[in-house]
């Protein structure tokens, strides 16, 4: 029996203390800031709004706890999920882009001109983190057919993951999703036949425009 295609919600954690500066977070379990947590709360009203039959998270702290309001909110014990964790980005850990431009300019000018195949010093390979992040999505969505499930994970892991299941080459994810944002949601159908992108950065905040 063919299985029902699942909806997934995907939704990178809200800010945290090394966002201000733009410093790569990665395997890092950074706290959230205030900010975070305000958005957190959004997210928990968003997820009031729209049916949400599941939530799952990857094992950090900051995904955690942007996904508790919602839990609370809805009712929902939410699933531990490793393979969503962020990758892991080596020596550039805690640093800005910026910073490692200055210790070494042609590293960096390779990493912008492609991050995959140029990935940052001891860092995780974007390759493998693509492909751990596709098949955690693959186990959540063969475990909820037909439903609709709110994911937060990660910034990096999550455009490697969106590149992956749309057939974009990895290493253009920089350039095809520049950033997704803070308890943003973007909206994935998964099924069998693969992916498809129904939204992309979505505020979770109603739109209060007159």
């Amino acid at each position: 029996m063919t299985k029902s295609p699942t909806t997934l919600f995907l939704a990178r954690h809200g800010q945290t203390t090394w966002h201000a500066e733009n410093r790569y977070a990665g395997v890092s379990d950074i706290a959230l800031t205030d900010e975070g947590r305000r958005q957190a709360e959004q997210l928990a009203q968003w997820a009031s709004r729209h049916r949400i039959d599941a939530i799952w998270t990857s094992t950090l702290t900051r995904a955690i706890e942007t996904a508790e309001p919602a839990c609370w909110t809805l009712g929902l014990v939410p699933g531990r999920e490793p393979d969503l964790r962020e990758c892991d980005f080596g020596t550039v850990e805690g640093r800005t882009l910026a910073e490692f431009a200055a210790e070494d300019p042609e590293r960096a000018e390779a990493f912008r001109a492609d991050p995959v195949i140029n990935a940052f010093p001891g860092a995780e390979d974007p390759r493998v983190a693509a492909a751990r992040g596709t098949t955690a999505l693959r186990r959540i969505a063969n475990g909820h057919p037909g439903q609709r499930v709110l994911v937060v994970a990660h910034n990096t892991l999550l455009r490697l993951v969106l590149c992956e299941l749309l057939s974009i080459p990895l290493g253009a994810y920089r350039r095809v999703f520049p950033q997704l944002r803070n308890a943003a949601v973007s909206e994935v159908r998964l099924g069998e036949e693969g992916g498809a992108l129904l939204s992309l950065n979505v505020p979770c905040a109603p739109d209060v425009s007159p």
